[in-house]
């Protein structure tokens, strides 16, 4: 079968029913710079000196990069693999900032799916454990994201329950 360009070029997104607890993905990789954290602190206006190049408040005796900074990284790794049909972000819960993220760390996001529920007709609410891990392999912030995703086709449910089980999502 022949691929043409365009398709070959097109992400090919999941949906509700692609997913099963356990599903695991690993991003690509993104170095993390002076210069983004810079621009960070412009965008948001958080200037603590913990930031700066000089690193002389940083009890680290290095400048780190903000936290937020790298639960943004993380969500943008992350939005590409794995490639979804998200309808929104509902929630991040339990989120842990093990260890500071450095000027030049390259990091990563380790994604798992740890549930999946029916929401409503259309969608399905899934719970990712989503991990920041950085170049020696040491995972800097961890924690869980709660999105609504769509459903392919609409979800049937279950005359004897309120909301269906994820076994009762169509099959892939």
């Amino acid at each position: 079968m022949e691929i043409s360009t365009t398709e070959s070029t097109q992400v090919r997104r999941l949906f509700l029913e692609d997913l099963q607890v356990g599903d695991h993905w690993l991003s690509d990789e993104r170095e993390i710079t002076a210069e983004d954290v810079a621009d960070f602190a412009l965008l948001t206006g958080d200037h603590d000196p913990l930031h700066e190049d000089g690193g002389m408040a940083s009890p680290f005796g290095e400048p780190i990069a903000h936290g937020l900074l790298g639960l943004s990284v993380l969500a943008g790794l992350s939005s590409s693999r794995p490639a979804i049909a998200t309808l929104a972000l509902v929630g991040i819960s339990d989120w842990q900032f093990d260890s500071p993220v450095f000027f030049g760390d390259v990091v990563c996001v380790r994604t798992e799916v740890r549930e999946v529920q029916p929401h409503g007709r259309r969608a399905g609410r899934v719970t990712w454990t989503r991990e920041l891990i950085n170049q020696h392999g040491r995972v800097v912030q961890r924690g869980q994201f709660i999105t609504l995703v769509s459903a392919r086709s609409r979800i049937r449910r279950d005359a004897k329950h309120e909301t269906a089980s994820p076994r009762s999502l169509p099959a892939r």
